[in-house]
């Protein structure tokens, strides 16, 4: 994979931090242009070029997607990774958190790849990939309307695909187990015993411990390498067996 993105240009949404800044890094270290989407830089300085970007607002991705094309007239990965979590059940739930989730994580998706849609027909192996969640495919308690929202990722990547692979736009997305991110932090810190919730965070994982963010930004460098010109509409779990294996206690 040494070579497989030399030379390419990348949009990251969500660069900031977390998986995001781990896929700006590794992008950047093999060779492409990243185009850092995030309304803070983070950390991504040396990494991409940071545009300030709001996926919830329509206005702020145009021009977001605007400045990009100042710079380059070709997008070749899209990586679509910005998000927000949520926590509680449905009795939990009030309109203004559904409305703020699935606007971010999910219609926040459709506008970044609508607006980017004609830089990536510039492309000449062009890929989108979706940050999805493991909480698409496995009930996690306290997780409805982050869950909803993901499961809504995993269909609207399906459905993407379907839309785009006739002008050769892979999309595929990747489905992380619970991930040691900064929102993973900051959700452990409200805790009452962060040390204790830590602990069974990892072990509902098989493997017993939390994903890296880096395992996640491979996975998603391998979606995005345009030798992978066969993948499209795939779902790679990265979740140390969370979804598929069911061990004995």
């Amino acid at each position: 994979m040494s070579d497989g993105f030399k030379g390419l240009n990348a949009i990251v949404t969500g660069a900031g931090s977390g998986i995001g800044l781990a896929v700006a890094k590794k992008l950047k270290e093999e060779g492409a242009t990243v185009f850092g989407f995030d309304i803070n830089q983070g950390e991504m300085d040396g990494h991409a070029t940071w545009i300030h970007c709001d996926v919830g607002d329509t206005a702020s991705v145009v021009a977001a997607v605007a400045k990009v094309k100042e710079q380059v007239s070709t997008i070749d990965i899209l990586a679509n990774n910005a998000g927000v979590g949520a926590v509680g059940s449905v009795l939990d739930a009030s309109d203004d958190e559904w409305a703020r989730v699935i606007n971010i994580n999910v219609a926040g998706i459709s506008r970044v790849t609508a607006a980017a849609h004609s830089l990536l027909s510039n492309s000449k192996a062009p890929a989108i990939v979706n940050t999805c969640s493991v909480a698409a495919t496995v009930g996690l308690p306290k997780r409805a309307v982050y869950s909803a929202s993901k499961g809504a990722v995993m269909s609207l990547t399906l459905a993407m695909a379907a839309d785009f692979v006739k002008e050769g736009i892979r999309v595929n997305c990747v489905n992380p187990g619970t991930a040691d991110t900064p929102w993973v932090a900051r959700l452990l810190a409200a805790a009452s015993d962060p040390a204790a919730e830590r602990k069974a965070l990892e072990a509902r994982q098989p493997m017993g411990r939390l994903v890296s963010a880096d395992e996640v930004a491979n996975a998603i460098l391998y979606l995005a390498n345009p030798q992978q010109r066969s993948t499209t509409g795939t779902v790679l779990a990265v979740d140390g067996g969370m979804d598929g294996l069911r061990l004995p206690h």
